[in-house]
């Protein structure tokens, strides 16, 4: 896998269940992908593109299915950034369903999180729909996250499940993000490791804005400014 430029080292598998993208991993040139020419100017480069996203996320379901097959599980996908990944992840869990002599049987709910102003995580975090939580008691919880930064907002989020009692939590991931904070938090499930950056798409946003692009992208200084509140 070449880059755009600087250093071609691929990413790794790491020790982990997530593919690593290192610090120096140089992405690959927009001018090889097609993405929406309103977004021309606003992008660094394209971190992962969409074919490997969708190939990461089969991976997972398949290790999914290996660990929980044969439960019945609540699906919690945290919105907004959360949908795309969940979406896709369900239905390869359900296609592998379809073709195993195990099996598993969901039900999809939904919470959202808001930790972010513009490209800084705050310290504030709001649960919109946790009055819902009360559902999981007993059950098995499979909950589906775009992004882990410092894993405060998954804590939280933790910390409010737990008080109902669900029978087990997994969490599922597409991206962990490094950090310089020491003992952060890993999912059971996550798709890549990624450096400390700003990223985009693939359901991801800056202020509402990238949701409609397929890649994982790097926003510039001019994209982050064009859509600042």
């Amino acid at each position: 896998m070449a880059g755009q430029g600087g250093s071609s080292a691929a990413p790794q598998r790491g020790s982990g269940r997530g593919i690593v993208i290192s610090d120096d991993w140089p992405g690959y040139s927009l001018d090889l992908f097609t993405y929406p020419q309103h977004y021309y100017g606003d992008l660094e480069y394209v971190l992962i593109p969409h074919g490997i996203i969708v190939d990461r996320t089969e991976c997972l379901a398949k290790d999914i299915m290996q660990d929980i097959g044969d439960n019945n599980i609540v699906v919690l996908c945290v919105l907004k950034g959360g949908y795309k990944f969940c979406a896709d992840l369900v239905e390869h869990i359900k296609t592998l369903s379809r073709n195993s002599e195990r099996s598993i049987s969901m039900k999809v709910d939904f919470v959202r999180l808001k930790s972010y102003h513009n490209d800084q995580s705050t310290q504030d975090m709001q649960i919109i729909g946790g009055e819902d939580l009360s559902k999981l008691t007993g059950k098995s919880a499979l909950i589906v996250e775009d992004i882990i930064g410092t894993g405060r907002t998954m804590k939280a989020l933790l910390n409010n499940i737990e008080k109902y009692k669900p029978k087990m939590i997994k969490v599922a991931s597409l991206l962990v993000k490094r950090t310089s904070q020491p003992g952060g938090y890993r999912p059971d499930y996550y798709g890549f490791e990624i450096p400390n950056l700003f990223v985009v798409g693939y359901a991801l946003d800056y202020n509402e804005h990238f949701r409609d692009l397929n890649h994982i992208c790097v926003i510039n200084d001019n994209g982050k400014g064009k859509y600042k509140v």
